[in-house]
C-alpha cells in the first residue's frame, strides 16, 4: 500500500531547502504484523506527521517493517528523536484502540508487554541519491 505527496523546496526567509530522510522500521521480532495493521500505521503517520511538521512524501507497507520518505518542514528537525516519538506514539495508539480485535490481535504476539517495534531503524539521507531513485526501490519492495 502506498501514500504520495509531491515533494518541493521549502522556503522560510533566509533558507531554502529540500532534506529528506529515507526511514525503515521494522516489527518486533520480525512478526508480520502490517499485513493486517498496515492501513492503520499509515492513517497514524499522517496524523502524527502532521503534529510534528514534517510531509511524508511515500509510505510503503511490506508484511514486517515499513519504508517512510520524509520531507522535512524545517532544518530544526532531531531524526532520531521523531522516530522514538514515532515509534511510542503508534504503540500507544494501537493498544488502546477503540477496537478490541487489535489489541487481542497483538497479544496473541506480544503477551507479556506493550511492544510492536523493533528496537532499531534505518536512516539515511537521500542528498546523493535522487528522491526518484529511492521512490522506485520503496515502490519495489511492495
Amino acid at each position: 500500500m502506498r501514500f504520495v505527496i509531491h515533494s518541493e523546496y521549502k522556503t522560510t526567509k533566509h533558507r531554502k531547502f529540500l532534506v529528506q530522510y529515507h526511514i525503515i522500521l521494522v516489527c518486533k521480532y520480525r512478526h508480520k504484523l502490517l499485513d493486517k495493521l498496515g492501513e492503520l500505521i499509515i492513517s497514524l503517520l499522517v496524523v502524527f506527521a502532521s503534529q510534528t511538521n514534517v510531509d511524508i512524501e511515500i509510505v510503503e507497507v511490506d508484511a514486517d517493517h515499513i519504508h517512510i520518505l520524509l520531507n522535512l518542514n524545517s532544518l530544526n528537525f532531531n531524526v532520531e528523536k521523531w522516530i522514538i516519538q514515532f515509534k511510542k506514539y503508534t504503540t500507544i495508539q494501537l493498544y488502546h484502540h477503540s477496537s478490541q480485535s487489535i489489541v487481542l490481535y497483538l497479544r496473541k504476539f506480544f503477551w507479556y508487554k506493550n511492544t510492536f517495534w523493533s528496537d532499531g531503524a534505518f536512516v539515511a539521507s537521500i542528498g546523493n541519491v535522487s528522491s526518484e531513485t529511492v521512490k522506485k526501490y520503496i515502490e519495489q519492495q511492495g
